[in-house]
């Protein structure tokens, strides 16, 4: 057990702010100014837009997004795990979350864009340990070498609240 609790929170809420602060910073450094596709206050606070950020007792730990691109697809946006916190599991048990709340609201398809860069290297290890795999660029996105482009259809994955990771769905066995 982790001890961690994730829930609904303001981007402009002091705890968000912080861990907003050091995503920007971060995806600042390690990217070219027009390779950035982080959403700062604003655009995290859009109607279309569910943030949430994971809590181990009351310390906050990380932070993630869902913005609704469609009826049935979502985007992952500015998902970040303080790095003190790393290693620990943070960014799965994010990750989980955010599905379960794309498969709440009726979504079928969730995409992300994520750097593709060696400094991104663990996110996009973790997405496709949860099930992502390459996708061409999506919703406005052009293609860029500096990004990676990544997608899970959530039917074909068993979200499973116990904590472990989703894993592709088999057919069943007559």
């Amino acid at each position: 057990m982790t001890g961690f609790s994730i829930r609904a929170d303001r981007p402009g809420s002091p705890a968000a702010r912080g861990l907003l602060a050091r995503h920007l910073a971060t995806m600042r450094a390690q990217s070219p100014p027009e390779a950035v596709h982080a959403l700062d206050e604003a655009g995290l606070s859009g109607p279309d837009v569910r943030f949430v950020v994971l809590w181990e007792g009351d310390l906050p730990l990380a932070m993630g997004a869902l913005k609704r691109l469609s009826d049935t697809g979502g985007e992952l946006k500015s998902m970040h795990v303080a790095a003190e916190a790393r290693g620990r599991g943070a960014g799965a048990a994010m990750l989980r979350h955010l599905l379960a709340l794309a498969a709440d609201m009726g979504m079928s398809r969730v995409s992300l864009e994520t750097g593709s860069s060696a400094d991104f290297a663990p996110a996009r290890r973790l997405y496709a340990r949860h099930g992502f795999t390459p996708c061409a660029p999506f919703a406005g996105y052009a293609p860029d070498p500096r990004s990676s482009f990544m997608s899970l259809e959530l039917g074909q994955v068993s979200l499973e609240p116990n904590g472990q990771s989703p894993q592709k769905s088999r057919p069943a066995v007559p």
